[in-house]
């Protein structure tokens, strides 16, 4: 039996009135003939009677065969009993994906990391601790256990929960990190080619990382300067070269007791041999400055920009008195000087506004301080009697712990004539005039001819994209501290986390060329609310029907969507990598 449509006009509308019919055959031959007229029905009433029409016998031959159990087309559910089951993150590991495939990443590893006697590819390993990097920082433990099974990543990736534990994420540390290299050369040519990248300006700079625990198996881990001020803990150094626009395009790992100076020679000579030696510009922050490092970026005929010790004012006093100065911006000045000794560099002179509201406070702070300081000093005299010996170890102190204006205060102390000690001091006018003339500004040193003042100052600046990665490593994707313990473990830590930031760049630069801003971390947020969810629906027969879907998202996120070129499905399925 089957339904059959009579269709017939009303009120200006054509209408379908149903009607059930029977086949049967004759000796004439197949017959049909009409069981019952059905009157108008929904699309769900329709469905209905054509379940409950009961088909042919089914074949004899339908018992060979196991029987499976036919999925129904119509059900009636039992509203009260809907629920939501199991539901996940899903827009944060989504987006990551999403990525990772415009980026080609996941083709590089297939590729790079050829397949082995695994359960589970390391590819898609090493993706899982790239993504959980990206949305949610935590240690291999915390993914197995949490991350991953609170996360989509299970359907997305098609690796099973009880395939994913700490000890297959730590060998994917171990199988990720030789390919380093390749890695950083693979990043190069993409980022060329989606985004037109030229790599005439690099950004050199480096920070360190600090170690829970003793770290006794690296022999990496050392005490040194702290960019995180633990100089209780043992560290590493990292030195990060990005371009002009703030994309990753290499780093090497130091000991943590190593100077950022003894660093450049070995950074310029590895990005040289990988990537050639092209007429580049390196941007180095005045930590990186010494003549022997000077000396070897001119041997090689080597472009430079770099900062100078704050001493190397002096040599520019009469320059600073002088009103020829050029506004490249509200607030910011420059001037292009002579190099005081007859050389072939050029100096960069440059004045900030911001920059002397800064240094003027922070002056006029520890000038507080030490005045507060002494007058306890010369009260504690005036009160008993002083040892000049003790009494001079405190000033120094207080001078160590305040020496942005310890220049300022010219300070006495010697003995009475019954042996007490006494303190007079007095105010230096000479050092508060050049702390006056010289608050705010600054100097650059380059090679480089041709270039205006503005140019070269804009040059300079883009250090600040270096030091943004870095402070993105450090809270964003939580590089610090490191709890590994062994060096080649702690050095694939350090190499997950540089590609996650090179997903959170690469959104970055998406989100630009679709006039979003530079915002990858809102973008992120906003999308990582999506979520995925079982919905069961109970049938007044007994059971139950399950799917799996995605939230609808909002009217924000809809608008983020478009403009990334992205679509959301609509179903939860496994994405073809």
């Amino acid at each position: 039996m089957f339904l059959r449509p009579h269709y017939r006009r009303r009120n200006g509308q054509r209408e379908a009135y149903w009607a059930l019919v029977e086949s049967y055959r004759t000796e004439r031959g197949p017959r049909q003939r009409t069981v019952a007229y059905l009157g108008l029905m929904d699309e769900a009433g329709r469905l209905g009677v054509e379940q409950a029409a009961d088909p042919q016998p089914p074949s004899p031959q339908r018992a060979l065969f196991p029987e499976e159990k036919p999925t129904p087309r119509f059900v009636e559910i039992d509203r009260t009993r809907i629920r939501v089951e199991n539901c996940r993150q899903f827009g944060g590991p989504w987006l990551a994906l999403e990525l990772v495939k415009q980026l080609g990443l996941h083709e590089f590893l297939a590729r790079t990391m050829p397949p082995g006697r695994e359960q589970v590819p390391w590819p898609l390993t090493a993706l899982i601790l790239v993504i959980a990097r990206l949305c949610e920082p935590s240690s291999e433990l915390h993914i197995a256990e949490h991350f991953y099974r609170q996360t989509a990543l299970c359907d997305l990736l098609g690796v099973p929960l009880d395939k994913v534990d700490d000890n297959r994420l730590y060998r994917g540390l171990d199988e990720l990190l030789p390919h380093k290299p390749a890695l950083e050369a693979f990043l190069k040519q993409r980022f060329g080619e989606l985004f037109a990248i030229e790599y005439d300006l690099l950004l050199y700079d480096v920070t360190s990382t600090y170690f829970e625990g003793q770290a006794n198996a690296n022999p990496l881990a050392n005490r040194g300067y702290s960019r995180d001020h633990r100089p209780d803990c043992k560290q590493v150094c990292i030195g990060l070269v990005v371009t002009r626009c703030g994309l990753p395009l290499g780093y090497e790992v130091f000991a943590g007791n190593r100077h950022d100076s003894t660093t450049l020679k070995e950074i310029v000579e590895t990005m040289e041999a990988r990537y050639g030696q092209a007429q580049r510009i390196w941007a180095l922050d005045r930590g990186m400055v010494s003549e022997v490092n000077l000396d070897f970026l001119k041997a090689g005929g080597r472009q430079y920009i770099v900062g100078t010790p704050k001493s190397q004012l002096k040599r520019f006093e009469q320059q600073l008195l002088t009103q020829d100065w050029r506004a490249v911006r509200d607030g910011l000045e420059v001037k292009l000087c002579a190099c005081p000794d007859g050389g072939t560099e050029t100096y960069i002179l440059c004045r900030s506004r911001d920059r002397r509201e800064k240094e003027q406070a922070m002056h006029a702070r520890f000038e507080r301080r030490i005045e507060e300081e002494l007058a306890k000093i010369a009260a504690a005299c005036a009160r008993s009697r002083q040892q000049v010996g003790p009494l001079e170890r405190r000033v120094g102190r207080l001078l160590g712990k305040n020496t942005r204006a310890a220049g300022l205060f010219e300070i006495q102390i010697r003995a009475a004539e019954n042996g007490a000690a006494q303190i007079t001091w007095k105010k230096v006018d000479t050092w508060r005039a050049w702390a006056q003339l010289s608050e705010g500004a600054y100097v650059l040193r380059t090679n480089v001819s041709g270039w205006s003042d503005e140019d070269l100052w804009h040059a300079y600046i883009q250090l600040t994209d270096a030091e943004t990665a870095f402070r993105i490593h450090k809270s964003d994707l939580s590089l610090r501290p490191v709890w590994h313990q062994k060096e080649d473990r702690v050095l694939a830590h350090i190499l997950v986390c540089f590609l996650a930031y090179v997903l959170w760049k690469f959104l970055g630069q998406l989100c630009q060329r679709a006039g979003l801003g530079d915002e990858p971390r809102r973008v992120l947020a906003e999308l990582s609310e999506l979520r995925a969810v079982d919905v069961v629906l109970p049938t007044k027969d007994g059971h139950e029907i399950r799917t799996r879907c995605v939230t609808q998202p909002t009217d924000h996120q809809k608008i983020l969507l478009d403009r990334l070129g992205l679509t959301l499905p609509g179903r939860l399925q496994k994405i073809d990598l």
